[in-house]
């Protein structure tokens, strides 16, 4: 990427938040936009590395990143991407910041819905904040949002593996995770090993598939992912411990990983 790609770009989480706002569409909340996106435009969701996002956006228009298009003229992607490129545009500006898979409180009453939001190191309050830079106005009021979501609460976005904790000590209920049809200790594992995959700079797409990961609840190694579980709540905690298990080949991202929406293998960096 080139380093004068964000220049000019307005300064901090928020104003960082609006301009990913003004580029981008989410696949499935397009409809509530008045959009029938086409296949090709649901193509752009598989879309992994931000130098792709920013090629669709500039070949729509090449006007500054920091105006925003018309809803219909935005570049398509998940809760992942608005996460990706708003991480990416921080750390442009010298903020740490990293994405986070888990699940957000605020979709449906009662249910915790595959999501992921932005972590940046708030130097002023030395603390790490959550940011969802997908909820524009219109989303805030759609999904009736009662919180900031450029300081989303603990309790409103679970991480990965702080859902694993609290389903494996009986405090929620594994039912209760996931997204469509797709619920469980299983998923919630799977997203423990993507958040911990996004801690060591892999952020894939949110139904990639690769190592142990399964679908089948009866296959789940819980040690491991009680450990990884435990490193990822508190990825401050013991940096070097994280390094070393994301080393593990069993849940590190290979050259390849598997795209169950697309059902065929694809490379996992491209």
């Amino acid at each position: 990427m080139n380093p004068k790609t964000f220049a000019g770009l307005p300064r901090g989480p928020a104003a960082l938040a609006g301009v990913v706002q003004g580029l981008l569409m989410h696949e499935h909340v397009a409809p509530s936009y008045g959009l029938n996106l086409s296949d090709a435009q649901h193509a752009e969701a598989h879309l992994r590395t931000v130098d792709g996002m920013l090629e669709g956006i500039a070949a729509r228009d090449p006007a500054p990143l920091a105006k925003a298009r018309p809803p219909a003229a935005r570049q398509v992607g998940v809760c992942r991407h608005f996460t990706l490129l708003h991480a990416t545009m921080l750390r442009g500006q010298g903020v740490p910041a990293r994405a986070r898979c888990g699940f957000g409180a605020y979709f449906a009453a009662g249910k915790y819905y595959d999501h992921w939001v932005t972590e940046y190191w708030n130097a002023a309050e030395t603390r790490w904040v959550l940011v969802d830079a997908q909820l524009d106005a219109h989303q805030r009021a759609l999904f009736k949002v009662g919180f900031d979501p450029l300081d989303v609460p603990r309790d409103q976005f679970l991480v990965a593996g702080e859902a694993w904790r609290l389903c494996r000590t009986g405090r929620a209920d594994p039912a209760d995770f996931g997204i469509l049809d797709m619920h469980g200790l299983w998923f919630i594992a799977s997203n423990v090993i993507r958040d911990l995959a996004a801690l060591n700079d892999r952020v894939m797409l949110p139904w990639d598939v690769w190592g142990v990961m399964t679908a089948n609840d009866s296959e789940l190694d819980l040690g491991l992912i009680d450990r990884l579980a435990g490193l990822t709540r508190a990825p401050e905690a013991d940096p070097d411990a994280l390094r070393a298990a994301y080393a593990d080949p069993r849940v590190a991202v290979p050259a390849v990983v598997h795209n169950p929406v697309r059902g065929r293998a694809e490379p996992g960096d491209k």
